[in-house]
């Protein structure tokens, strides 16, 4: 492809740290490098169904590389919910003389990426959310801060936890991916660390919880907002669905003191996290791999390699068919949980 290109870039789905690392890496080298012109696209695929657009120039990213959220807003618009949704994008994109797409964003985000490519679009991905869940990339950026802010939490959780002699139940982020749990619950000390991929006892959890207060401490459960007691079902904070099909999961860290206060006698308390694990200025691994992860995204539209999501192998950055990293999520391995049980009680 050559070079003078019209570039669009636009943040889909929950916002996370590190968004506006991406957005500054893509238009400072899409600008100085490949002399392209980077135009936003505001509010996720809302802004190219309907238009919403802000030119990014390099005074306008000169100051983002440690604000959290994104400067383009976002949304999870799905355009194929939308009537004439596609034609409206396309139609966009053709108004504004748009070349190339790069989306920044989860599984959904990309989803319509993948899919906008079968339609035509020339579209490259960037992966992105706190959940780690993406597949064909070994992490995400967002993920390293979400689970620095939840660390943080359980360690303050703890002294409060240690002085009251309570059981302290801590409900993260992760939808149907337990990988924020196991490395804030890892990393945190935490006594029990409950996830999604694998349904829990709550007998053996109020035992754990037991052997705890025996010992005179205070126990710390870390538990998945997706995760399942055997024979339950998961916790909804609402039945709607949003645009993508997805509930919004929650209650079970609630739940879950409850039933620990109920069985054991022992006062118990739960501590929702919740948004507080997306927002803040990203940790410097985050910003170092959304930067990697812009640049590299600038230059694949560059060559023109569409359909493509850039990813981290290792230590470096390949590029992998969107189809790939979105045909299934990626979950804990039942192995790597097994790590972390023999930690427990």
């Amino acid at each position: 492809m050559p070079a003078g290109m019209r570039v669009g870039v636009l943040t889909g789905g929950g916002d996370c740290p590190g968004l506006n690392a991406v957005i500054r890496a893509v238009t400072r080298k899409g600008i100085s490098v490949h002399r392209h012109e980077i135009l936003g696209f505001r509010s996720g695929w809302l802004g190219p169904v309907e238009g919403l657009t802000t030119p990014l120039t390099l005074d306008a990213v000169e100051e983002i590389l440690n604000r959290g959220g994104t400067i383009l807003g976002s949304s999870r618009t799905n355009p194929y919910k939308i009537d004439d949704g596609i034609a409206k994008l396309k139609a966009t994109l053709a108004e504004h003389r748009v070349d190339a797409l790069i989306a920044i964003g989860g599984e959904d985000t990309l989803g319509v990426a993948e899919q906008l490519t079968h339609e035509g679009v020339p579209v490259v991905g960037v992966p992105k959310t706190i959940d780690n869940d993406l597949d064909a990339t070994d992490y995400t950026f967002g993920f390293d801060t979400a689970v620095h802010i939840a660390t943080e939490a359980i360690d303050r959780l703890r002294t409060t936890a240690e002085s009251h002699h309570r059981a302290l139940v801590v409900e993260v982020m992760g939808r149907h991916a337990g990988w924020i749990a196991l490395h804030s619950g890892l990393a945190g000390g935490a006594n029990v660390i409950l996830v999604p991929e694998k349904q829990f006892s709550v007998d053996q959890v109020c035992d754990w919880v037991q052997q705890r207060f025996e010992r005179q401490y205070a126990p710390i459960i870390v538990v998945a907002e997706g995760a399942i007691p055997e024979g339950g079902k998961e916790l909804l904070l609402t039945g709607e669905r949003d645009a993508f099909g997805h509930v919004r999961l929650g209650g079970v860290g609630t739940w879950l003191a409850e039933e620990i206060s109920r069985r054991t006698g022992k006062e118990s308390r739960a501590v929702v996290l919740g948004h507080v694990q997306r927002g803040g200025t990203p940790t410097a691994y985050d910003r170092v791999l959304a930067t990697r992860f812009g640049l590299h995204a600038i230059d694949a539209v560059t060559e023109g390699d569409f359909g493509k999501m850039v990813a981290l192998r290792g230590t470096d950055i390949v590029r992998v068919p969107l189809h790939e990293a979105t045909a299934s999520l990626k979950t804990v391995p039942l192995e790597r949980y097994a790590e972390a049980e023999v930690l427990f009680g």
